[in-house]
Order: structure tokens, then C-alpha cells, then sequence
């Protein structure tokens, strides 16, 4: 895969493989399949390469996560699942590989019950989708896109027409 190409983890957390079977009323008739269609075709779009990935296992999350470092991964889009409500290791993971990321849910968890109010990733996220069903991940991958872009022309930029220090003094 060509290195210069924006690379951009998709995880998808517990019982989201269930989508499309599971409580349609909450989370709607999308498959994941579908899902993970659309989110390699916005990839094609944006000319970013997009690694996706789903576990209903905590370990196998926090490894993925760490694996980025060694695919030079540049940000990550995530569907914790209940991870989000309960997972102190997730959080400390995503915080270790110091990429951004943005959280993403398919239903407005702030509508549901209230231990789902909470979640342990979002003040460390760069940004937080809820509730609009599966394009969520679509606009979450775009901001990503977007954030990633900014962050690599602010870096090039670094130090044009400015002396280092050492030759200034």
C-alpha cells in the first residue's frame, strides 16, 4: 500500500457482528457487512487506506489498538459497543498509541438506560458521533479524514521561513 495514503482503523466492539439481526428498532437493518462497504468506498474517496476490524473481546480490541503503532495507522474510528461504559483498558490503550480517534455510536446512548450515559472514552476522544445510526461512522471518518489532513499541513509547515533557535541567538 503506497506510504504516503492516510491510514485509518475502523474497530467495531462487542455484539456489533449482530447488526441487522439484533433489536432492528435500536440500531436498524444495516449489516455490518453493509456498513464496512460503505466505509472502504469513502475510503477509496478519500484516498485513505482502511483497516477494519471487529471483536466481541476486550483483549483482542486493546491488541488491535496497539498494532496500529506497527501499521502506522494515522487515527482510528471506534464503536466501543459496552466497552464504552466499562472499559478502563480500552481507554488507557487508545491513550498509549497517542492517536486521535473518534468515537462512534449507532444509537443515542444518552436515550437509552442511564449506565449507558457514561462513557470512559469520550473526554479523551477528538470527537464523538451519537445517534445517527450507521452514517455516523461515515461523518466519523470524514472528520478523521479531515483532522488527519490539517495535522499533516500544519507539520510540513513547521518551521518555514523560521530559523531554529541555535542559528537565531
Amino acid at each position: 500500500c503506497d506510504e504516503r495514503r492516510m491510514k485509518i482503523l475502523i474497530i467495531h466492539g462487542p455484539n456489533l457482528n449482530m447488526l441487522g439481526k439484533r433489536e432492528p428498532g435500536t440500531y436498524g437493518n444495516a449489516t455490518l457487512e453493509d456498513i464496512n462497504r460503505s466505509l472502504r468506498n469513502l475510503g477509496e474517496e478519500l484516498d485513505a487506506h482502511v483497516d477494519i476490524m471487529q471483536s466481541n473481546n476486550e483483549a483482542t480490541l486493546i491488541d488491535a489498538i496497539h498494532g496500529a503503532l506497527d501499521k502506522r495507522i494515522d487515527g482510528i474510528v471506534i464503536n466501543p459497543g459496552a466497552y464504552t461504559h466499562t472499559s478502563i483498558a480500552l481507554r488507557d490503550a487508545l491513550l498509549s498509541v497517542n492517536l486521535p480517534f473518534i468515537e462512534v455510536h449507532i444509537s443515542n446512548t444518552f436515550a437509552r438506560e442511564s449506565f449507558r450515559h457514561k462513557s470512559y472514552l469520550s473526554d479523551v476522544a477528538a470527537g464523538v458521533i451519537i445517534g445517527l445510526g450507521p452514517v455516523g461512522y461515515l461523518f466519523g471518518m470524514r472528520a478523521l479524514a479531515q483532522m488527519l489532513q490539517v495535522r499533516h499541513i500544519a507539520q510540513a509547515s513547521e518551521g518555514i521561513g523560521e530559523k531554529p533557535a541555535a542559528l537565531t541567538e
